[in-house]
């Protein structure tokens, strides 16, 4: 168990209810990140409080309504998982640094310049973000701040999300093991085998992936496919 000093705040509000637990900073930020982590050993007090800087217990009554259970523990993971938890200035940074790495991945791999119908480089959608000034959320889900960066960086540049059909021939040489590569990256809408041996297919994809798609059949094919965008 975590001394007192060592703690942080982990704070849940159930309807009219509000919870908070002492745990230590780093395992409760190991553990909201889907890490495994012994409950017992980052939990500083073995109680659950409506205010903990007050003392103030949370009741039983009010702990099985809301949590089905009176284990301390089991509440305290719930609360660490579901709540909010303050984190240390570093804990802050890293996930800033790591929400905006995947925030700006989506874009690029789901979004296109509708004027030229090519991906954004994700160096291009960060100063895009820079420059609109739009800031991520450290507590915020990526989804939702996909849509807020998005709306964001619109008057930047032309971006928009959008799905490309790639129509593809793999020559016969290539095509059986070049088969379920394709398949697992994109969406068969339309595939034959011919009868020289070559596989023709269209494939649906996030427009931001077609670079990668091209590299993945140039890679499958020595160079040797064509593809041709629809």
């Amino acid at each position: 168990m975590v001394s007192l000093d060592e703690s942080v705040i982990a704070r849940l509000k159930k309807g009219k209810n509000h919870f908070e637990v002492f745990v230590e900073p780093e395992g409760a930020f190991s553990l909201k990140r889907g890490e495994e982590v012994n409950i017992e050993e980052i939990i500083a007090v073995e109680s659950v409080f409506t205010d903990a800087a007050q003392g103030d217990h949370a009741a039983e009554s009010d702990l099985v309504n809301t949590f089905e259970t009176s284990d301390v523990t089991e509440i305290a993971r719930q609360i660490i998982l579901h709540g909010e938890l303050q984190l240390t200035k570093e804990q802050r940074k890293q996930i800033l640094e790591e929400k905006t790495r995947q925030v700006i991945n989506i874009i690029a791999q789901n979004a296109i310049n509708p004027q030229t119908r090519a991906p954004h480089p994700p160096a291009r959608i960060e100063m895009a973000m820079e420059e609109a000034k739009v800031h991520i959320d450290p507590i915020k889900g990526v989804d939702e701040q996909v849509n807020i960066v998005m709306k964001a960086i619109r008057p930047i540049i032309p971006i928009r999300f959008e799905e490309v059909e790639v129509a593809v021939k793999i020559p016969a040489e290539y095509a059986a093991k070049s088969y379920g590569d394709i398949a697992g990256f994109a969406t068969l809408l339309k595939n034959e085998w011919q009868n020289d041996g070559s596989w023709v297919a269209v494939v649906k994809m996030p427009a931001g992936l077609q670079n990668d798609f091209y590299g993945l059949v140039n890679h499958l094919t020595k160079g040797d496919a064509e593809t041709k965008l629809l």
